[in-house]
């Protein structure tokens, strides 16, 4: 018998009862956890870029890309913080000398890098 295109690409056939029906299942891929940017990210693409998260699904990339993602926003997130901590001299000598004022720094510092990392990285 004639090999059909789909297995001819490497496609197969399961028979249910008299019929013959191909087997569709996603490509395998590694489970990798994701983190808060990479759920922050997700939501993003769900809402406001469909066709993109509907290629990353049904190619099986999904996983990998917002781990990735996942992975850049964190780094990206650490670096600033110390970066702003240094150039703000927010210090060790200031955490022990003023414990209040230190995390009203930090804080500020966090919330200011959060907006950076959502606007270059999540949100785009």
């Amino acid at each position: 018998m004639k090999k059909t295109i789909f297995e001819q690409m490497g496609g197969t056939y399961t028979k249910v009862g008299d019929y013959y029906l191909p087997d569709l299942l996603p490509a395998e891929q590694e489970e990798q956890p994701i983190g808060v940017w990479g759920q922050r990210h997700l939501r993003y693409i769900k809402q406001h870029h469909k066709v993109r998260y509907t290629n990353l699904l049904t190619n099986g990339k999904l996983n990998g890309y917002l781990a990735d993602i996942d992975k850049q926003a964190e780094d990206m997130f650490f670096r600033l913080v110390k970066q702003m901590a240094e150039r703000e001299g927010v210090t060790e000598k200031l955490k022990a000398d003023n414990q209040m004022e230190w995390v009203a720094w930090m804080n500020n510092i966090r919330n200011k890098v959060t907006e950076i990392v959502n606007t270059e990285l999540i949100f785009t």
